[in-house]
């Protein structure tokens, strides 16, 4: 086997998506990236491509990826094989074997977890790896000053191209179908259609039939033949908000389609075929609702190639003031004023309703203000009486004390696992959903979350 290129690595994933993905985010590293759709397929052309490292999921049709680890081990001693997997019962098998496996990554792969497991492996120092993808150009109504939302949209357009399946994640109204949209915008499929169904707004006794559609007299009430959202969205993105809503018993009928494509309409035995990726968005936790046993986990795992996490409005402060810009110029049609005392309360706000909220706030100010520069008086209450001046109170102190024990010892349990997110998060007794999110609130204050070169 060849094996003089040290940045070749083998991808070997039963989900297209998934490869996508990988391919994408590591040739964009500056790595030599070849698919493969399943293990054999993957050991036939070992030695063509002579990868320095190869990568893969562990449950596939056919040879699973434990099967292709024994294999490589056997035919191509001596190289690496990251193994990565969604389900918990392989955790501990790939603990009983890491005399084989350099390492394992658990779904959804964070890309930073991922790329720092690669360069650890071929002992490349990171900083000799190019930054990463441009941006392609935002649309007008993205605002995207703070870094935080730079990295959001960095990821999106990582992952827009490879058609793969996104969660994205976080507070109620951070703007998580505007990323959806922007990624539609970006992918390949956007000539196609981008529908959008608010999954907590539609009775679950409607939800069926909004989703696949109904034949006529299929129930009380159906005069008509109705077409569903994933036959209107087909060749094109459909948007599942609010995805922790849908009921168990729907579950199941999704994830057919959404691993085969397939469906029927409700009263119909015809099975009809759509081409339509899916963006599921939420605020909660689905990791907390698949353990209580109110989500499918391997529906989670479907949805969830990759989750992108928008951080909540008091943590990109950079982007209040642009936000309340745009939202003015759009309702106004002008260019309208803010003094600087209401810039100031409205940066120091927290907005724990979000972008939503400073859009209502806006909407507010400027029918006080009759067209006029918006003043401190024309905010709502609970802004006006933001205290500028006060010093920070005992309990302000406290949580500033709390943050930074919590802090340290999130950065110091990273170090003592040598990075490996999954296993940090694990013995800190949080979810990775979580320390994700504390990492990037990390990465923006300057504080060290990789291994250093």
């Amino acid at each position: 086997m060849r094996n003089d290129n040290n940045n070749a690595i083998l991808v070997v994933d039963d989900d297209a998506g998934q490869r996508g993905l990988i391919e994408s985010f590591l040739g964009s590293q500056g790595f030599r990236v070849t698919q493969a759709a399943s293990a054999l397929e993957a050991l036939a052309m070992l030695p063509e491509v002579g990868p320095a490292m190869l990568i893969s999921d562990v449950r596939m049709q056919g040879l699973s990826g434990l099967a292709l680890l024994e294999r490589v081990n056997e035919q191509f001693p001596g190289l690496p094989v990251l193994l990565v997997t969604a389900y918990a019962e392989v955790r501990d098998a790939v603990g009983a074997i890491r005399g084989g496996a350099v390492d394992y990554l658990e779904k959804p792969i964070d890309l930073d977890d991922l790329l720092a497991t690669v360069c650890r492996t071929l002992g490349i120092v990171r900083a000799t790896i190019p930054a990463g993808l441009a941006l392609p150009p935002l649309p007008d109504y993205v605002v995207a000053r703070s870094e935080a939302m730079q990295l959001v949209f960095h990821e999106a357009a990582l992952a827009a191209p490879s058609d793969t399946r996104l969660l994205i994640t976080g507070e109620s109204g951070t703007g998580k179908e505007v990323v959806a949209d922007t990624i539609h915008r970006w992918s390949n499929r956007a000539n196609g259609p981008f529908l959008k169904v608010n999954c907590a707004a539609i009775p679950e006794n409607l939800l069926e039939s909004e989703l696949f559609g109904h034949e006529k007299g299929a129930f009380t009430g159906a005069v008509a033949r109705r077409v569903g959202r994933f036959e209107e969205a087909d060749k094109g993105t459909l948007l599942l908000d609010e995805i922790g809503e849908i009921p168990l018993s729907l579950q199941a009928k999704l994830l057919r389609v959404i691993q085969d494509g397939t469906f029927s309409r409700i009263g119909s035995n015809v099975e009809l075929h759509t081409s339509v990726r899916v963006l599921a968005a939420t605020n909660r936790d689905l990791e907390a609702e698949v353990e209580a046993g109110r989500f499918r986990d391997d529906l989670f795992y479907r949805l969830n190639v990759m989750e992108i996490l928008v951080p909540p409005l008091r943590n990109r402060a950079e982007d209040i003031m642009p936000l309340a810009q745009q939202f003015a110029a759009e309702i106004t049609g002008g260019r309208p004023r803010f003094s600087s005392g209401a810039m100031a309360r409205m940066e120091q706000y927290g907005w724990p309703g979000n972008v939503r909220e400073l859009r209502n706030a806006v909407e507010r100010a400027i029918l006080l203000a009759r067209g006029e520069v918006i003043l401190e008086e024309h905010l709502p209450r609970r802004v006006q009486q933001m205290d500028l001046t006060a010093p920070a109170t005992q309990e302000m102190a406290e949580g500033n004390r709390m943050e930074n024990i919590e802090r340290a010892a999130i950065l110091q349990a990273l170090r003592d696992h040598a990075f490996n997110r999954t296993a940090a998060a694990r013995a800190l007794g949080i979810s990775r959903r979580t320390l994700t999110y504390r990492l990037r609130e990390y990465r923006v204050q300057g504080y060290p979350i990789d291994p250093e070169g």
